[in-house]
């Protein structure tokens, strides 16, 4: 059953809005004053020279993530372009030349354009390929093609901008752990 709300009576000067106008005009002016007499509370950056410092979990451009050996982590299973709402990823599978894995991308695009950044591609992905913690969020080109990301671009991305917790980065070529992941991945026992 709905709970009824009954709506507060207002005087004749709340109907008129004239001072209601005014209390709001009055506590922004109040606010801006306080910000322009004390500097140090303006929290301004010099855009685009200095960028904004995004959280690591921040849904930004995507990136593909590494094996130890360099090649992408993706099986071209399709399950991101599957999963994807806006269609913008593009998949075409080739034969893998490890005989652990079947299949990897010949072609992975990701149409930036048409993405909605819901991060649905990250969430149905099987083997962790696919991740959007780039911090890469300010997206800005001079035509439309160049919007297009392929899979090179996605697998241009060093271990050392991510954190020594994130053991996945760090055993991709360059990483703090890719000696023992290689070992590993040499071995068959890291496939």
């Amino acid at each position: 059953m709905a709970k009824v709300v009954a709506r507060p009576e207002l005087t004749w000067a709340e109907r008129l809005y004239f001072v209601e106008i005014f209390k709001g005009m009055k506590l922004t002016i109040g606010h801006a004053l306080k910000t322009l007499s004390n500097p140090d509370t303006l929290t301004t950056l010099v855009y685009p020279e200095v960028q904004p410092d995004l959280p690591q979990d921040y849904r930004s451009r995507h990136r593909l993530m590494k094996r130890p050996d360099g090649d992408p982590r993706c099986v071209a299973c399709y399950m991101c372009s599957t999963a994807c709402p806006a269609r913008c990823i593009e998949i075409e599978a080739e034969e893998a030349g490890d005989h652990h894995i079947e299949k990897r991308p010949a072609v992975f695009n990701i149409d930036l354009l048409l993405c909605i950044y819901c991060g649905m591609c990250v969430e149905a992905c099987p083997c962790d390929a696919i991740r959007m913690d780039t911090k890469k969020a300010i997206l800005v080109d001079d035509a439309r093609h160049k919007f297009i990301i392929s899979r090179d671009q996605m697998l241009d991305w060093d271990p050392s901008d991510y954190p020594d917790t994130d053991v996945t980065s760090q055993e991709a070529p360059g990483g703090k752990l890719n000696e023992e992941a290689r070992k590993a991945f040499e071995s068959g026992t890291g496939h």
